[in-house]
């Protein structure tokens, strides 16, 4: 008879149970760059924030160095294609290579990327 209160009292607990969400997340580090910065100068600020082990702030700038980059001027039947610059296919690259870990790889293609012209 013991055994239905406990039973009750643990399906009572259910939905609080369910809604624990873990382990919080903390929002990436942002970087002290202007809005309008150039590409060129989030990919100086990955960079260096990469040499100090600083690798949440590193993929901030890599992520806005990114859409810094694809800002374009295309025609609009053209908008839905992906873009075919180097520069842009290098820091998609240096982020995935920064994903996995991969910290002096992920220096050498911000380098290529940085050498290319945007």
């Amino acid at each position: 008879m013991r055994l239905i209160p406990l039973l009750a009292l643990l399906l009572a607990a259910a939905p609080a149970l369910g809604q624990t969400t873990g382990i919080p997340i903390a929002p990436l580090p942002s970087t002290d760059l202007d809005e309008d910065a150039p590409a060129d100068a989030f990919l100086k600020s990955a960079r260096l924030a990469l040499a100090l082990g600083r690798t949440g702030e590193a993929m901030e700038a890599l992520e806005r160095a990114e859409s810094r980059a694809l800002t374009r001027t295309i025609r609009p039947s053209r908008a839905g294609q992906p873009s075919d610059q180097p520069q842009v296919a290098l820091i998609a690259r240096a982020r995935a290579t920064l994903a996995a870990g991969e910290r002096m790889a992920t220096i050498a293609l911000i380098d290529q990327a940085l050498a290319e012209p945007n």
